[in-house]
Formats: C-alpha cells, sequence, structure tokens
C-alpha cells in the first residue's frame, strides 16, 4: 500500500487537513445559507477548480512530450478577457451573447493549442521552449485585449460559471468532474492513453509501431490549451473581470507541481489522472493553509515552495531508500561489515 502512488499524496493532505482542524477547530464546519453550503472545504474545491482542470491537460502534455506546457497561464488570461470583451461589447443581458463569447474563447483557446502542437511535432521544437514563446507574447496579447484596463462586467448569467450552484455545491466542481470524466474515458477507455504513454516513453519506436506521434501531440496541446481556457472563464466569471496582466499568473508553476505531487514523472509515459487532483487539492489547501495562520505575504512564496520540496522529496522512493540505509548505517554498523565481508 506505500508503494501505491496515491499513498503519500493522501496522507499528506489528509496531514494538512488534521492541522488546519487543530489549527481551528471549526475548519470542517460547512453550513447551508440561502441553499447553497459554505466553509471552508467547500471553498479549497471551489477555488481549487481552476487548478485542478488546467493540471488535467498539462498532465496529459508531460505524459506524451517529456515537456511542460508554459502557456497555461497566458490562455488563462486571453479567454477571460476574450469572453468579458464579448460580453461587455454586447448586449450582456442576452444568453446568446453569453454562449457566443464563451464559445469564441474556447475557439481561439483551441488554435493556441494548435500552434504549440504546431511548434513542438512539426518544427522540432522542445516543448519548454515552444510555450514560453506563448506564455510571453500571450501575457501580451491578453493584455492588447483589454487595452491593460481591467474589464468588468456585471451578469448573472455570466457569473454561474464561476459562483453559481448547483445541488447546494458550487457549479466549478461539476465542471472539474466533467472535465475529468472525459479524460478519463478518453485515456483509459480508449487506446489514446497507450498512444500518449507510448509516445511519452519510446517517441522512436512508437512511430515505428505505426502510432501517429504528431496527431497525439497535437491533440494533447489542444486539450491543454481547452482546459487552461475553461479554468479562466470560471476565474473571471467567479469575479465579473478580466485582467490581462494578473489572470492565470504562474498557473503553469501550480500545475506542473500538481501534476509531479500526484505521481506522474516529468520523463514522460505513464501518468496519473487522479494523483493529478490529489496534487491540485494539496496546493490548494497548503495556499488556504499559509493564509488562515497569517503568515507575511513577503514569504508565502518560500514557505509554498519549501513545503512543497518536502512532499516530493518523501513522495520520492530514491530519497527514502537513501534516508532509510543511511538510517541504518548509522545505528547497526556491524551489518554493514558484515555485508562488506561476506
Amino acid at each position: 500500500m506505500v508503494k501505491h502512488h496515491l499513498f503519500w499524496p493522501l496522507t499528506f493532505l489528509c496531514a494538512l487537513l488534521v492541522f488546519n482542524l487543530i489549527y481551528s477547530p471549526d475548519f470542517f464546519a460547512i453550513k447551508m445559507r440561502d441553499g447553497h453550503l459554505y466553509g471552508s472545504l467547500i471553498d479549497i474545491l471551489n477555488f481549487g477548480s481552476p487548478l485542478m482542470i488546467v493540471s488535467i491537460g498539462m498532465t496529459l502534455v508531460i505524459a506524451a512530450t517529456k515537456g511542460v506546457d508554459l502557456s497555461v497561464g497566458s490562455v488563462v488570461a486571453i479567454s477571460g478577457a476574450i469572453a468579458c470583451l464579448m460580453i461587455s461589447n454586447g448586449d450582456g443581458s442576452l444568453v446568446n451573447v453569453i454562449i457566443i463569447a464563451v464559445g469564441t474563447a474556447l475557439l481561439i483557446s483551441i488554435v493556441l493549442g494548435v500552434w504549440n502542437g504546431f511548434l513542438v511535432a512539426n518544427i522540432g521544437m522542445q516543448p519548454i521552449i515552444a510555450t514560453l514563446i506563448l506564455m510571453v507574447s500571450g501575457r501580451g496579447v491578453s493584455q492588447l485585449i483589454t487595452s491593460g484596463q481591467i474589464i468588468t462586467i456585471s451578469n448573472p448569467h455570466y457569473k454561474f460559471i464561476g459562483a453559481g450552484s448547483i445541488l447546494t455545491l458550487p457549479f466549478s466542481i461539476f465542471i472539474v468532474a466533467i472535465v475529468f470524466l472525459i479524460a478519463y474515458l478518453l485515456t483509459r477507455k480508449t487506446a489514446l492513453g497507450l498512444f500518449i504513454e507510448s509516445v511519452g516513453c519510446k517517441p522512436t519506436a512508437s512511430k515505428l509501431a505505426g502510432v501517429k506521434s504528431k496527431t497525439v501531440m497535437f491533440f494533447v496541446y489542444m486539450f491543454c490549451s481547452l482546459c487552461a481556457a475553461i479554468a479562466g472563464l470560471i476565474l473571471s466569471s467567479n469575479v465579473s473581470s478580466a485582467d490581462g496582466n494578473n489572470a492565470g499568473l504562474w498557473y503553469e508553476l501550480d500545475a506542473i507541481l500538481a501534476v509531479v505531487i500526484g505521481g506522474t514523472a516529468l520523463t514522460g509515459g505513464r501518468f496519473y489522472l487522479a494523483g493529478t487532483l490529489v496534487g491540485a487539492l494539496i496546493i490548494q489547501t497548503l495556499t488556504t493553509t499559509i493564509y488562515m495562520i497569517g503568515v507575511p505575504p513577503e514569504i508565502t512564496l518560500v514557505v509554498k515552495a519549501f513545503v512543497v520540496l518536502v512532499v516530493c522529496l518523501i513522495q520520492s522512493e530514491s530519497f527514502r531508500k537513501s534516508i532509510a540505509f543511511r538510517w541504518k548505517t548509522r545505528h547497526y554498523p556491524g551489518e554493514r561489515e558484515v555485508k562488506q565481508h561476506a
């Protein structure tokens, strides 16, 4: 059981929750107000939804390309900016305007994913360089869309995406469930998952075996950009505004950390979607914990990085074996001598 890829992430998540419970006894309290559930646990799920969706897309990119998609934060900003701009320029009271705005944002984000896929699969650029181009330029594009200003809108239909509720639960949780279910069915119930893992492990051998590696790479980048676009819609609708400069900032790094914590290796190949969700929940719970205990803002990122480092080290099997070996040789030096003589 200890060797299961979810054991250490779940253990650390439970430890974080227990710490919060000890620090704040009402941390697990959930209240019903106006037909909606409220509480710290609900907030973690709600505010962590965009990160979970982005991390799902990042998982497939890492598994298939042995690289990362650094452009997801910029795509988040572009998606929210496009949707909010179209809603503010149109008749925001019409549902059709919302549908067109959301559809346009998603479509343009898919095109951005095609661009990333083209640079990696056809041009042969390294994923980190190819996506870094869109990371830098995309942030500029999002600011051009918003004219360097924060676009504010007041539309209950659009706000429902990030702040609405169904069956007393935030609607964003259901969006996460749908995205996860689609990704799971595509990668675990079809041959696509095997193709992604084979391209990530042995791209040359996969090509010789007849796997269309370029098509797989195009798909994972398109899906990752689509996930980032959905996250951008959730973020912008939750605050009823679009900030081209700050929306989705550092989301790419949090997504990479969530994927790694969840057990997916950066070397490509086998991936774990459920582990990615747990990793994203750890990141969001850690962020909530840091704010709750009153860590000064100037050292928040340092504390967050340190805790993530500890989690990754504990999760590493080679690191645990190294620590166990050193402890054993220090406390039982005779055993080492016997092995050497043997």
